[in-house]
């Protein structure tokens, strides 16, 4: 790690004990902390662009596109990118059997509900299904031409990506559950955008 370590290390020493999961703990924070740094250089990189182009600066825009990048890179470092800090150390596994990936639905989220650990059916489904809220609201808001087909379809093929790079990079499972949970969570997304939002950005 190179902005959250010190930190992270005090939450090791003092609590590592007290928490069943800490390997979750351990990730969440090894993704923050490439979140913060890759954020850092997207930022400085956006403000330069901004700077160039001489226009007025819309900054509602900008802090809520900062948001929705920021929520990206969370998602991507993890899913896709567990124990990967930069690029170069992506390596693709081309071998690997069709047998691994999970086309029948709702049979892994079965097993884990009865399963040893609640946490892991819990953060399966309702964790799946909550990190792409975000998605399904902010999109809308960012593009005003972005309608329910195209956020339900946007959300799906950010699933799929998603889990076909953890197929090929060999960091996660690729299960149809997750595709099927994500794609809900970009529409439970929309839904309130479209309850709540529509009418400060209309379409």
């Amino acid at each position: 790690m190179y902005l959250l370590g010190p930190i992270y290390q005090y939450v090791d020493a003092n609590y590592r004990n007290s928490f069943n999961h800490f390997p979750l703990i351990r990730l969440i924070f090894y993704s923050l902390d490439k979140t913060i740094l890759y954020f850092l250089a997207f930022a400085l990189l956006r403000l330069i662009y901004l700077k160039f182009k001489k226009q007025r600066i819309n900054w509602r825009h900008e802090v809520l596109l900062g948001v929705f990048v920021f929520y990206l890179l969370l998602l991507l470092a993890l899913t896709v990118f567990r124990g990967i800090y930069f690029p170069w150390q992506i390596k693709i596994y081309w071998q690997r059997p069709v047998s691994d990936i999970n086309l029948t639905p709702f049979v892994e989220t079965w097993k884990l509900q009865n399963g040893l650990s609640i946490l892991d059916f819990v953060y399966n489904l309702y964790g799946n299904i909550a990190w792409f809220v975000p998605f399904g609201l902010l999109l809308p808001v960012l593009r005003q031409k972005q309608g329910f087909f195209m956020t339900f379809f946007s959300g799906a093929a950010l699933s799929f990506m998603i889990e076909t790079v953890q197929f090929f990079i060999g960091t996660g499972v690729t299960d149809i559950d997750d595709l099927i949970f994500n794609t809900t969570g970009a529409v439970l997304g929309y839904l309130i955008f479209w309850l709540f939002f529509r009418k400060r950005y209309p379409r």
